[in-house]
């Protein structure tokens, strides 16, 4: 049996070229294994493509927003194609940094310690976290990629300038 896998990759999100990478290394690999694989680059035209193509199921290898936050889910749900992935819920609490945190949590996983802020709150109050700051901090973004910073020197200038070039996070848990 030559199952038809779509392989979806690429997409809207900023961990776009990544995504291509590790769409790429899959499919050769699907196709080694005797799978018949269609590269799908996704975009807005995701739904007219897989109508197309009529795939048996998708291989998941999109990143960030718009892959690993429940919408690709949905619709793949909606259209009936079986996919490589958590569903819906899962995918997008898991994708809500706070949320998973809180969700850990309230299971009784044990989870560093982390303050969440924004940009606004940061210009309104200053820094959410009380000197002296631990560090190295590890920040990463609330619900975007998986692209994270260790910050070994932090001052309330450095929060704002990072919050100026759109690299800080809304949620800093220290490292211990």
């Amino acid at each position: 049996m030559n199952r038809h896998v779509a392989v979806l990759m690429g997409g809207l999100s900023v961990e776009r070229e990544v995504s291509l990478v590790s769409g790429e290394a899959c499919a050769r690999a699907l196709e080694e294994r005797g799978f018949r694989v269609s590269r799908i680059d996704v975009g807005r035209d995701l739904p007219q493509r897989l109508a197309e193509l009529r795939p048996d199921c998708c291989f998941n290898a999109l990143h960030g927003r718009m892959g690993e936050d429940g919408r690709v889910q949905g619709l793949l749900d909606l259209l009936g194609i079986p996919y490589t992935h958590s569903g819906v819920l899962a995918s997008a609490l898991a994708m809500d940094k706070p949320m998973a945190k809180r969700l850990f949590a309230s299971a009784g996983l044990r989870c560093p310690p982390g303050v969440e802020t924004t940009p606004a709150r940061l210009a309104r109050e200053g820094s959410p976290l009380p000197p002296p700051f631990v560090v190295p901090m590890f920040m990463s973004k609330a619900t975007e990629e998986d692209t994270n910073y260790v910050v070994n020197t932090l001052t309330l200038a450095t929060l704002v300038t990072l919050f100026a070039y759109a690299l800080v996070p809304t949620i800093f848990p220290p490292v211990s």
